[in-house]
């Protein structure tokens, strides 16, 4: 308890004394153009896992994007997905919800919320704009089946200190638009004008290991193509590598996606 009070003590002089400006201001008129759209179900069965957790997901979703849903991110600022969001509790309305533990699914207030930062983290990897803290999940949570995205494409969040924040170094302004109905989570980042890049976001080098203790470990390394049109040419970025423990048993030749 000491470790994290020092963390959370830290995250918040960081916020005031780092210089950094937070975005802070939104906007219920909506920027002109999407620059990348993306949408997430709700409800995936794991288990041993009550499915009464991830309806309280719903809630705890709903209430941090009424702290999101139409932030502007200007020129030169950072957004802070927990200093907008600011710390879940039942005052506000939070229920409990799956939380993942040191390898553990468990349940705690507010949790379920790494949805809502893994969807922002995908949008932001088909943006101009720069991710500069993100943390990745220590363990591959979801079975394979249905898998649409590569593996470790989202951004864990736990209060304050583990956060994810994204800075813009363009010359124009930012729009983070999110919405839901009672399937699927929906969001978007736009801009003042018409994208001048495309992205496609994929993996290389996936593995799945298995080892003598019985488990298996999961493996990638994630890039993206930015593609400027027929004058600017395509280029090749490296994001992220990823190792991480599997915690459902794997289908072999399955896990591959974007």
């Amino acid at each position: 308890m000491c470790g994290k009070a020092f963390h959370t003590c830290r995250r918040y002089g960081h916020w005031n004394l780092s210089g950094r400006r937070y975005a802070r201001e939104r906007s219920s008129s909506v920027l002109p153009h999407c620059v990348h759209k993306h949408d997430s179900i709700f409800m995936r069965p794991l288990k041993n896992v009550d499915m009464y957790l991830q309806e309280n997901k719903k809630t705890n979703i709903l209430l941090a994007m009424q702290c999101l849903d139409g932030i502007l991110l200007a020129p030169g600022e950072v957004f802070s997905f927990w200093r907008l969001v600011g710390r879940p509790s039942r005052r506000k309305g939070c229920l409990e919800g799956l939380v993942l533990q040191s390898g553990t699914l468990t349940k705690g207030t507010g949790g379920g919320l790494c949805q809502l930062s893994n969807l922002i983290y995908w949008l932001t990897l088909h943006t101009p704009l720069t991710v500069v803290e993100r943390w990745r999940h220590s363990y591959d949570v979801f079975p394979d089946v249905n898998r649409k995205l590569p593996f470790a494409s989202g951004a864990t969040v736990a209060y304050n200190y583990i956060d994810l924040q994204i800075a813009n170094p363009t010359a124009e302004y930012y729009q983070l638009c999110l919405s839901r109905d009672d399937e699927r989570l929906y969001g978007e980042w736009r801009c003042e004008t018409e994208p001048r890049f495309r992205y496609r976001v994929f993996e290389k080098n996936h593995r799945i290991e298995s080892h003598y203790w019985g488990g298996y470990t999961r493996h990638n390394e994630l890039y993206r193509n930015v593609d400027a049109g027929e004058t600017g040419g395509c280029k090749e970025e490296f994001i992220a590598a990823n190792h991480a423990p599997m915690m459902s048993t794997p289908l072999l030749g399955a896990g591959k996606g974007e």
